[in-house]
C-alpha cells in the first residue's frame, strides 16, 4: 500500500508514511479518515521520505482545494512533512501554498527532527 497511517486519539497524533507512488486517491482516503475520525486538530507527521514520484499539477490543485474546504470545519493541527529529496521538498512547499490553514507547518529532512518539533507544538484543539 503506497500510504499507511495511524491515528492515536490518546496522543492526539496522526502519522502517515508514503512509499513509492502515493497518488491523489491514496491521499484523499487518508484525509477522509482523518476527518471522519475527528483528528483534524491533531498533530500530524507525514513522512514522504520514501516517495519515488509526486503528484501532478492538477492533482496538487485538487488536493489544495479539498484542504481549503477543511479549514472551515474547525481547528487544524500542526503538520510536519518529512521530505529529504529536493523534488519532494518542492512539492511540500507547493502543498503549503495551495492549502493554507491557520496552523503551524514545517518541512524537515528527517523524521527525528519532525518528531522533535511536533512534540513541542500543541495540537489544534487540546482537551481541557
Amino acid at each position: 500500500m503506497p500510504l499507511m497511517w495511524t491515528i492515536s486519539h490518546a496522543d492526539r497524533m496522526v502519522e502517515a508514511v508514503a512509499n513509492g507512488h502515493a497518488g491523489l486517491q491514496d491521499i484523499e482516503l487518508y484525509l477522509d479518515d482523518v476527518m471522519v475520525s475527528d483528528a483534524l486538530p491533531y498533530r500530524k507527521l507525514f513522512d514522504a521520505s520514501q516517495v519515488t514520484s509526486g503528484l501532478g499539477d492538477d492533482d496538487m490543485m485538487m488536493l489544495g482545494a479539498r484542504l481549503s474546504a477543511y479549514t472551515g470545519l474547525g481547528p487544524i493541527g500542526p503538520l510536519a512533512i518529512v521530505a529529504p529529496a529536493t523534488a519532494v521538498r518542492q512539492q511540500a512547499r507547493l502543498f503549503a501554498t495551495l492549502a493554507p490553514a491557520d496552523r503551524p507547518l514545517k518541512i524537515f529532512k528527517t523524521v527525528k527532527a519532525a518528531r522533535k518539533w511536533l512534540a513541542a507544538v500543541p495540537s489544534g484543539n487540546a482537551p481541557a
